[in-house]
């Protein structure tokens, strides 16, 4: 195999914006391609139908995906009512169909109880884990018996609404802007809104505005980034010291103390510049040159640092 010849690809994160069909897996397998970058991941998976804000997380960032993919999430919701599907969006098949519609007084009564923190449970065509066993899979096994309903669905996780506003209403269809925090579905809340106003919804529509600290204003269209050089892209990316920071900071005084960090040694006041007093739960570790090399959590004895992931 030739070896490739071109200068290393940055570490750090790409935020693609997501067109409507290709799965967020396609995206990461399109742009590897792109880029002849194998280490590429995403933060936050997109149903085929939604568009919007995808992060790719490039080389050494990938380690960091935990972290980013928890925060929260803005999204703008088209909502159909009067039919439900087995998937709760309009790419499933029809259960059942309704000539109710709500008043925009009864729909904004019925979004209070989808404010703030409450139970949800996730779609049976999602890729949570039930008994070892992608939900998804259990939910096209039973399709092929021939029943509508799956057989067995996600447990309940508790999420929140942090807001969750109408942007619009027409009698037949509403859109809502909202910011959640991760592991809420969209397509769940369609259909429990639906059922909540006793005519059943479905999910039409959807963006990803903002997922943590990347928003749309810095989101490549997937179209560019297929059609962009390497050197372009290059450009796009957020760098690795520009991650998490709404994370406290520490920088390692001298390269002596980053190796140390390396062999898996505790940090202590005189080895960081300006100490933390009282060490919160993560910390973001800087190089003596001011570079991300890590995250950190309280060590063993008072303040110190334990490398908790170590990127250097």
């Amino acid at each position: 195999m030739k070896k490739d010849s071109r200068p290393p690809f940055p570490d750090g994160v790409l935020v693609v914006d997501k067109p409507e069909g290709p799965t967020s897996h396609d995206v990461v397998t399109l742009t590897r391609r792109v880029l002849g970058v194998s280490r590429i991941g995403h933060t936050g998976t997109l149903d085929p139908l939604a568009t919007g804000v995808l992060p790719l997380v490039i080389g050494r960032a990938t380690r960091l995906a935990q972290f980013l993919t928890a925060s929260d999430k803005s999204y703008e919701a088209t909502i159909a009512f009067g039919r439900t599907t087995d998937t709760y969006d309009a790419k499933g098949r029809a259960v059942s169909t309704s000539p109710l519609r709500p008043t925009r007084g009864e729909l904004d009564a019925a979004l209070h109880q989808f404010r703030g923190a409450f139970e949800q449970t996730p779609p049976a065509y999602s890729a949570k884990n039930i008994d070892g066993e992608r939900s998804y899979e259990l939910a096209r096994k039973t399709e092929r018996r021939g029943t509508l309903e799956p057989a067995a669905r996600p447990k309940p996780v508790t999420v929140t609404a942090r807001h969750l506003d109408v942007r619009s209403f027409d009698g037949e269809t509403t859109q809502l802007s909202m910011q959640v925090t991760a592991g809420f579905y969209v397509r769940t809340l369609a259909h429990d809104l639906g059922e909540a106003l006793g005519c059943g919804a479905v999910l039409i529509g959807l963006r990803r505005t903002r997922s943590g600290e990347f928003g749309l204003d810095a989101a490549v269209p997937l179209a560019e980034v297929l059609q962009s050089s390497r050197e372009h892209l290059a450009e796009k990316v957020r760098p690795m010291t520009a991650l998490l920071p709404d994370l406290p900071s520490v920088t390692l005084r001298g390269q002596a103390n980053l190796e140390r960090l390396k062999n898996g040694v505790e940090m202590g006041p005189a080895d960081v510049v300006a100490p933390l007093g009282t060490v919160p739960p993560v910390v973001r570790l800087l190089g003596p040159q001011g570079h991300l090399v890590g995250l950190a959590k309280p060590g063993r004895a008072p303040g110190t640092l334990h490398g908790w992931v170590v990127l250097a």
